[in-house]
């Protein structure tokens, strides 16, 4: 429990700046994904530059890592990563996986359906529009976690 806890604190401080960033570890990040995918690359140097410690693991099944992780068909996305007890599932912002790591929800992870054009790892697009869903621990439905709308220029 006090693993968990001390990781949890040093999650925060690096996704919240401001606290002691230097003297917490950076949170460990492993991004299950296709080796010719550039997307998942693009995603991953972001979660990287963001503070993470990510290890990117090519596959050739990543069915086989969204079965185990219990994610569910109709959110799959285009690749997966685990960060704690958490798993992200494909392009979900950096702003949703901060709140995530923040708040601690009982959740199993959060999840990006598809390839929306404009999210993280799929080019900068002011007027990008998509969900990210919150899976439950449990038998509960996903619910809506967080709204991606159009920037206000």
């Amino acid at each position: 429990m006090y693993r968990r806890n001390f990781i949890a604190m040093a999650a925060s401080a690096l996704a919240f700046p401001g606290g002691s960033v230097l003297a917490a570890a950076p949170a460990k990040m492993t991004v299950y994904k296709d080796p010719n995918c550039g997307c998942c690359h693009q995603w991953s140097k972001a979660m990287a530059a963001a503070g993470f410690s990510v290890d990117a693991r090519d596959t050739d099944d990543l069915a086989a890592v969204k079965a185990r992780l219990g994610v569910p068909a109709e959110l799959e996305g285009c690749h997966t990563a685990v960060v704690g007890e958490y798993y992200l599932e494909g392009h979900v912002p950096l702003e949703a996986v901060q709140r995530l790591l923040g708040e601690r929800p009982p959740l199993r992870g959060l999840a990006v359906p598809g390839m929306p054009p404009g999210s993280l790892g799929m080019g900068d697009d002011p007027q990008a529009s998509y969900d990210v869903y919150a899976i439950p621990i449990g038998t509960g439905a996903p619910y809506l976690f967080m709204e991606v709308r159009p920037r206000k220029g």
